[in-house]
């Protein structure tokens, strides 16, 4: 029996991850569970936990005993291999640098689109109220702060200052920064607050899908936007302690798989398999990306814009 296992149960996983991936890892887990146990005889349990991709990294390095990490940016599990409980070679490891899937940030408006926003020099009209969550504790938030970014230096005499100018204006005018993608989904469909939310492409898909909400809503997409990695590991500490390293591993390998690319495009994440992308290219959106590598990568951006005293603080404390 894995140590994993109770004396009486199955071995239990716990996957770490970010705030919008409920419904695409409950369906992994239906998927790879069966598997496991076709491929070792061992019953296998897996446990969900989901917030913030910041408060969800933070959580495992004070403790949560998560044997894999399923994130939404390398910043997150590079804090977490920077606490010792993962290799710092982790990316190595799987496929594409442990990239299973991306996504990207789009946007989300009311029926009708009655602010008429079409790009991201209109989220900062008078009058339009957008909704993100906090780029200090979720990576949705990083990621739509650093694509109005990449767009304001993008045009016509763009450069930083006009770039910091810009997302204070739209930083400004955010009434409630939750912090996570799921608590500004649900400020802006069920609490009805605000007129355009910014948050990926899959958790628009499922808004849509469900019909959320007192009105319904429709999908915008605009001039440009980023790349969101979704990279993944295993926590090597944590697993090995709990007997669960090989399952751990198999669980993420299966991810890179045709079967688990095909779950993840069902959830409107972009597979990295080409030929998965190819058969559901109709479903992606289109549009210009930036990579964080463009703006500078990960650590050059995380020291500029969100550690404290970064640009996010001076633009948000100062308004």
């Amino acid at each position: 029996m894995a140590r994993g296992a109770a004396a009486d149960g199955p071995a239990v996983l716990l996957n770490a991850s970010y705030d919008v991936t409920r419904e695409l890892y409950r369906d992994v887990n239906a998927a790879f569970i069966p598997h496991w146990k076709q491929r070792t005889g061992q019953d296998l349990k897996i446990d969900q936990s989901h917030g913030g991709s910041t408060k969800q990294a933070r959580a495992v390095i004070d403790g949560l005993p998560a044997d894999v990490v399923t994130m939404n940016q390398v910043l997150d599990i590079n804090k977490i291999s920077e606490s010792g409980l993962l290799s710092r070679t982790w990316a190595d490891r799987l496929p594409n640098h442990s990239v299973p899937f991306r996504s990207t940030i789009l946007f989300l408006v009311r029926k009708g689109n009655p602010k008429h926003v079409k790009d991201w020099n209109d989220l900062i009209r008078p009058g339009v109220v957008p909704i993100i969550p906090n780029p200090k504790t979720s990576g949705n938030g990083r990621y739509s702060f650093l694509a109005a970014w990449a767009y304001a230096l993008r045009q016509p005499g763009g450069n930083e200052a006009s770039a910091r100018e810009f997302v204070k204006r739209l930083f400004t005018a955010v009434p409630v920064l939750d912090t996570g993608g799921r608590g500004a989904s649900t400020t802006f469909v069920q609490r009805g607050i605000g007129d355009v939310l910014l948050t990926f492409e899959n958790e628009i898909a499922l808004a849509l899908a469900e019909g959320q909400g007192a009105a319904p809503l429709a999908q915008v997409v605009p001039s440009i936007s980023i790349v969101a990695d979704n990279p993944v590991a295993v926590v090597d500490k944590i697993a090995s302690r709990k007997g669960n390293t090989a399952a751990a591993t198999a669980y993420l390998e299966f991810l890179f798989s045709d079967e688990g690319q095909e779950i993840g495009a069902r959830h409107h994440l972009r597979p990295v398999n080409a030929a998965v992308l190819a058969k559901h290219s109709a479903e992606f959106p289109s549009i210009p990306l930036v990579s964080v590598a463009e703006l500078g990568g990960w650590t050059a951006v995380q020291a500029q814009h969100f550690a404290d005293g970064g640009t996010f603080d001076k633009i948000y404390d100062s308004h």
